[in-house]
């Protein structure tokens, strides 16, 4: 039987499953695997468990050995080298003059290649700045531009909410959100008050949208033309927390009742 664990590289980075091997491993375990970019460090972030027997096995590779403590020095040190050449990199967009905002520089555990990670609203000619990064650090150079989501991942902060971002603490892959998820759930379309960190919508719009969805189904629709005792009105919002819904009276009067204590004007008048 196949155990696995979920290895994390970087604080806010995503969780990929290895096979433990002949490794018996727990949580907070540090390991040594091989991956696309070569050898790397991981925290072992989830505990071992036995893959599903009745689902298809996907081919996984192995954790390669336990992290010795000269990996962890060595993996100490690539932070200041990424510190260092973080700064380095800032002066030299200044210097040029680049529009283009530097997030964040990860050094591959080999010190191989460094990758550093910006934001920018078009393409950038940043050959120049890639000689700078080459002749300081004598290594392979990658640039590459993200999101913002993707930056307010990496950066952190903290959310309308109160608590830290879900993006940093458990969004793997990023989905998209519109305006109409926050319609249906009758929220503000102030955009100050549904944006997140990150100014785009707030990924937590569509935690909730396929639920509230589900239930708006088996409430009567807006702009239906109902009766409520001997008054008539029309039905101008749904609330699918209360399961009820808003009916503006001719009178000019807004009242908010059950589905159960209307009925609906056209079947009263064609019965009649």
């Amino acid at each position: 039987m196949i155990k696995v664990v979920g290895v994390r590289f970087r604080p806010e980075g995503k969780i990929y499953e290895f096979s433990c091997g002949h490794f018996v491993l727990k949580k907070c375990d540090k390991v040594i695997v091989v991956t696309e970019m070569g050898m790397s460090l991981g925290d072992v972030v989830c505990e071992p468990r036995k893959m599903d027997s009745e689902i298809p096995h996907r081919e996984l590779k192995e954790v390669y050995r336990l992290a010795t403590q000269e990996d962890i020095q060595q993996a100490e040190r690539n932070l200041d080298i990424e510190k260092d050449s973080y700064k380095y990199c800032h002066e030299c967009i200044q210097k040029r003059s680049l529009s283009m905002n530097l997030v964040s520089v990860e050094a591959l555990f080999d010190l191989s290649k460094i990758i550093f990670y910006f934001t920018a609203e078009g393409r950038i000619d940043f050959r120049e700045l890639v000689k700078d990064l080459v002749q300081r650090l004598h290594t392979r150079i990658e640039m590459r531009q993200i999101g913002v989501r993707n930056q307010a991942k990496m950066v952190g902060g903290i959310g309308n909410c109160g608590r830290e971002l879900c993006c940093t603490q458990f969004i793997k892959h990023f989905d998209p959100v519109s305006v109409k998820m926050a319609k249906e759930q009758n929220l503000s379309l102030n955009p100050a008050k549904i944006s997140g960190a990150c100014g785009r919508l707030m990924c937590c719009l569509a935690y909730e949208y396929d639920q509230y969805m589900e239930v708006k189904k088996n409430l009567p629709k807006c702009g239906q033309l109902v009766c409520i005792n001997e008054s008539c009105g029309k039905i101008v919002r749904q609330n699918a927390i209360k399961l009820s819904v808003t009916v503006a009276l001719e009178d000019g009067k807004e009242i908010e009742v059950p589905p159960s204590e209307i009925c609906n004007l056209k079947l009263q008048k064609k019965n009649q």
